[in-house]
């Protein structure tokens, strides 16, 4: 630590502007992935080509800010609760969200800016990516100060898999009842292919840990027959479903869906929780006060929804005033997801412009990330910080952070990449 700090400012925040020492055991963290999938070349397959996948360092957080952002997620857990609420989601929603089957969600993902005046909830994911790696990733932590040699004393991470087991087999009595279901698949477009194949992997061997077979399935090789859905011809009783298609529309995904809509199989996360939480349009709803204070929301409840930033709908009506005051926004589709197709105010251009408003996006007062200095090379650079809380039900799983560069998280960032989150 170089400079004097006002006594005023966060430990949090001194630390990660200063603290720049190397948490992450690489070795502990490769041998834990190797003995969880029960592949010695896991690390030298999977996670070596992905070079920015985990950073070295991790992010600290204050107790205040976890405690605001729990506020924050079961306001709008209570919101979506609300008929009004419920009403307006779905107007704009598929048919197919309209369907009830009971599950409320898997791993839905609450991502958050640390602005100076609290944290912001830019989105909510379902179908949210990295649970099971950030679950690891924390576990292969090493103390090089006494601050994180605390945080390392409450791991949070140590109740991650009870939890998970738990909030599947809770999906299922949702829809089905008691027992446990026999078969899941883990469905995606093409699995083998995307970024984060390496936690279907992790995700299959738990459910096998558990005692439920599984499979990592390609969505467009799903077949539905005879009352059955099937993946490599055996029937599937579940699905943890990371497709982007949300309401199951393409024509590859057919079958899934034809399953879906008879409760032949339970899928988790579904189109009905995409809806209610996760399309960009919903952010208006969260953030219009009169709107949640007609369908009933409480004093508490909106104080809490403060959290999110004011949203609205991009039309022909606001475009001018929107474009005017494009610098202190943020630019969003309603469907996105993965940060793909989102602009930051100030760098939208004319050509972009003219696609924004053609329709189909929501705009969001800008909510700056934080930033955690690292060191590269021997010299200080900062990140941006994303915090993402992994929830279901209300309850969370893991907390996580992503430090990247540019307007959106990725993983190309040198640095950068998923880092844990250690309360202080």
């Amino acid at each position: 630590m170089d400079a004097p700090t006002p006594a005023t400012t966060p430990l949090s925040e001194v630390l990660n502007r200063e603290c720049f020492c190397i948490t992450l055991d690489r070795g502990a963290l490769c041998q834990a992935l190797e003995r969880e999938v029960g592949d010695p070349e896991f690390c030298k397959t999977f996670i070596g080509p992905k070079t920015h996948l985990f950073s070295n360092v991790p992010v600290f957080l204050s107790e205040a800010s976890v405690s605001e952002m729990l506020r924050t997620v079961h306001a709008v857990e209570a919101a979506t609760r609300l008929p009004g609420y419920r009403d307006a989601a779905l107007s704009w929603a598929p048919e197919i969200a309209r369907h009830d089957f009971g599950p409320v969600g898997a791993f839905m993902g609450y991502d958050f800016h640390l602005a100076a005046e609290g944290p912001k909830l830019i989105e909510v994911n379902t179908n949210a990516g990295g649970a099971f790696l950030n679950a690891l990733l924390a576990k292969a932590q090493r103390a090089c100060c006494a601050e994180v040699a605390v945080a390392l004393s409450r791991p949070e991470a140590d109740d991650f898999e009870p939890a998970v087991m738990r909030m599947f087999q809770h999906e299922w009595e949702l829809q089905k009842g008691q027992c446990i279901p026999r078969r899941i698949a883990i469905v995606d477009d093409r699995p083998a292919e995307q970024y984060l194949y390496p936690e279907f992997l992790l995700a299959r061997r738990f459910f096998e840990k558990n005692g439920i077979d599984a499979v990592i399935a390609d969505g467009d090789q799903l077949r539905y027959e005879r009352g059955k859905l099937l993946a490599e011809g055996q029937p599937i009783d579940l699905v943890y479903n990371r497709l982007v298609d949300f309401s199951f529309g393409n024509a590859e995904h057919q079958d899934l869906r034809a399953a879906y809509l008879d409760g032949a199989v339970v899928v988790t996360p579904n189109p009905r929780a995409h809806a209610l939480y996760a399309d960009k349009r919903n952010l208006a709803l969260l953030s219009d006060r009169a709107a949640l204070h007609s369908w009933g929301a409480s004093p508490q409840m909106l104080a809490d929804l403060a959290g999110v930033p004011h949203t609205v709908l991009v039309t022909s009506d606001n475009a001018q005033e929107l474009w005017r005051t494009r610098k202190y926004l943020f630019f969003k589709p309603a469907g996105g997801y993965g940060s793909k197709a989102v602009y930051r105010g100030d760098k939208v251009t004319k050509g972009v412009w003219a696609e924004i408003i053609r329709g189909g996006y929501v705009a969001q007062d800008f909510a700056a990330p934080s930033e955690r200095m690292i060191e590269l090379d021997g010299s200080p650079e900062f990140r941006k910080t994303d915090v993402r809380l992994y929830v279901y039900n209300g309850d969370v799983l893991l907390t996580a952070a992503r430090l990247y560069q540019g307007q959106t998280t990725n993983f190309r960032t040198p640095g950068g990449g998923f880092a844990p989150v250690f309360v202080i």
